[in-house]
């Protein structure tokens, strides 16, 4: 570990920040069109991209400091358990190849910006409507607070950190101008400036780990070398519980947590409203298709980086908080400009997706709460500029998970917004499918899943807290540890079902679907320009 700050690396680093700040900034002039006071301007970039600008911006809100620092840093403290974020990457695909192209048509055809627009729309209920809006946002604070856990860590081996004798202030002020730049440009900008820098993010990632793949194992001595080294490490008591520290190959015994996380990562990434901006974001369904096709591509590059984690290990990086593992791994590899070039990667990788996190958090705010229930008759102009002003407030939210939970594994800021959004696929993806859930047993199920789920994870503690210190726990009636989300999930799904067939037989009121079958396999080109933004409809109340 170098002493004091990395100056060359340093350099380098802000150098590419200027970059993207630059970019961010002259985002606001790009393909903007002459009236662009409007959400979907603003925070879907006029409905307008194309397959490669929708590729990376999908990447670029998908692949996030959890790939570069928190999966990495997984494997770096317990081994190959960390890898299920791997296989959830790949039964991801296939899943919303299925979906997000029926997601995409009835959204145009009906000027939805946010999927709680089409909950309420679908299912004619502004209170389910409001519940997945709110569950939109509180799952993004954690994920957000990921990417501030991911740009400090760099901040950190930099040397312009702070540390532990630095006061709070100074500490996090590198940080906070990060941020505050970030904020500015994303007011101005909106959803172009993430969708600009995004091709410079997966230039540097994808030119990081093409160099790190290679030229790290040949300083180690080779894989054999490495894996060896991690089997070691692994292999060593863990001081808190004397058990070992972790297993290159996951046993027998942890199958069940293996399976239900990747399983219920899978389900929930494409719930969560940022991913859902990017894809509304696109100018026709088959856009949709295209980038979904190729976006395995990240999941090569996310494996790769998933073996960092062993790396660090073998090249006897020691650090207290295992975010710093992978920063500490390249500073001590690499030459120091390189150094500078990957930690820009990080930074720019943690910039990007909490631009696009924080634009979705202020669409969902502004639609579904501001328009619905505080001025059903905002001008286009008023739900931008408050949508602009939500997108500040959010990130400052995102700050109160930095520091009220435990950073040292960071991985389950995500798995912790996992939980929470998981509890609104019924009402998206099966209202996609068919109407036959009944409104208010989709917001029965949803209040179990959610109440379920945030007390089981609050219960689960860790060494620096007793409260959400992690996302799995025993599974109820099976005995085995598993994903909290998941089995949440499946006390959602139970409730949803069996309250939909009650109250079908007690005949209660359905509300009215604004939807027509046509619409979810509709192009862009079909009859004609999409239909402006619906107004309620009777039978719309909660």
């Amino acid at each position: 570990m170098k002493d004091g700050v990395n100056g060359v690396a340093l350099a380098v680093f802000l150098f590419f920040f200027l970059v993207v700040t630059v970019m961010g900034f002259l985002a606001a002039r790009w393909r903007k069109p002459d009236d662009a006071a409007s959400l979907d301007e603003w925070g879907l970039g006029g409905r307008s991209f194309g397959t490669w600008i929708t590729w990376f911006l999908l990447g670029g809100d998908v692949y996030t400091a959890y790939t570069f620092v928190a999966v990495p840093a997984a494997i770096y403290a317990a081994g190959a358990a960390g890898f299920f974020a791997v296989p959830y990457t790949i039964l991801v695909y296939p899943l919303i190849f299925t979906f997000l192209p029926r997601l995409w048509s009835v959204s145009h055809r009906h000027g939805y910006v946010t999927t709680a627009d089409f909950v309420r729309g679908r299912f004619g209920s502004k209170s389910l409507s409001l519940a997945v809006a709110f569950t939109g946002i509180l799952a993004l604070m954690p994920y957000i607070a990921l990417q501030l856990v991911g740009i400090q860590a760099v901040l950190d081996v930099l040397g312009i950190g702070g540390g532990e004798h630095t006061n709070w202030f100074m500490k996090d002020l590198p940080l906070l101008i990060a941020f505050a730049v970030l904020a500015a440009y994303t007011y101005s900008a909106g959803l172009r400036a993430p969708a600009m820098i995004a091709f410079v993010k997966d230039t540097l990632i994808y030119l990081v780990i093409t160099v790190a793949i290679v030229y790290i194992p040949i300083k180690l001595g080779g894989f054999d070398d490495i894996f060896a080294a991690a089997h070691r490490a692994f292999a060593q008591p863990n001081p808190a519980t004397g058990a070992p520290r972790g297993a290159l190959v996951s046993g027998s015994e942890a199958q069940w947590t293996y399976a239900t996380l990747a399983l219920g990562s899978a389900m929930a990434m494409f719930m969560y409203p940022h991913s859902i901006t990017a894809t509304l974001s696109s100018k026709n369904r088959n856009v949709i298709r295209r980038s979904t096709t190729v976006m395995p591509l990240y999941t090569l590059m996310l494996g790769l980086l998933a073996l960092l984690g062993f790396m660090a290990i073998a090249a006897g990086v020691e650090v207290d908080n295992g975010q710093l593992a992978i920063p500490q791994l390249f500073e001590d590899m690499f030459p120091d400009w390189f150094t500078g070039v990957a930690f820009a990667a990080i930074g720019i990788g943690a910039l990007v997706p909490a631009a696009i996190m924080s634009i979705a958090a202020a669409n969902l705010f502004t639609r579904n709460v501001y328009k619905d229930f505080l001025k059903p008759h905002a001008t286009a102009e008023q739900e931008t500029k408050v949508s602009k002003l939500v997108s500040l407030l959010v990130k400052v939210g995102a700050l109160a998970f930095v520091l009220t939970m435990d950073k040292t594994v960071a991985i389950n800021f995500q798995l912790l917004g996992g939980i929470w959004i998981l509890q609104t696929f019924p009402a998206l993806v099966g209202g996609l499918f068919t109407r036959w859930f009944h409104r208010w047993a989709l917001l029965a199920g949803w209040a179990a899943g959610m109440a379920y789920g945030t007390l089981a994870a609050y219960g689960v503690a860790s060494p620096a807290q007793k409260h959400f210190g992690g996302s799995a726990e025993e599974i109820p009636g099976i005995g085995e540890i598993g994903y909290i989300g998941l089995t949440a999930f499946v006390l959602n799904a139970v409730v949803t079902v069996a309250l939909t067939c009650v109250l079908k037989a007690l005949k209660a009121p359905e509300g009215v679907d604004e939807t027509s079958p046509s619409d979810y396999t509709a192009d862009a080109g079909d009859e004609g320009v999409r239909a402006e933004l619906p107004q309620p409809v009777a039978g719309s109340a909660p």
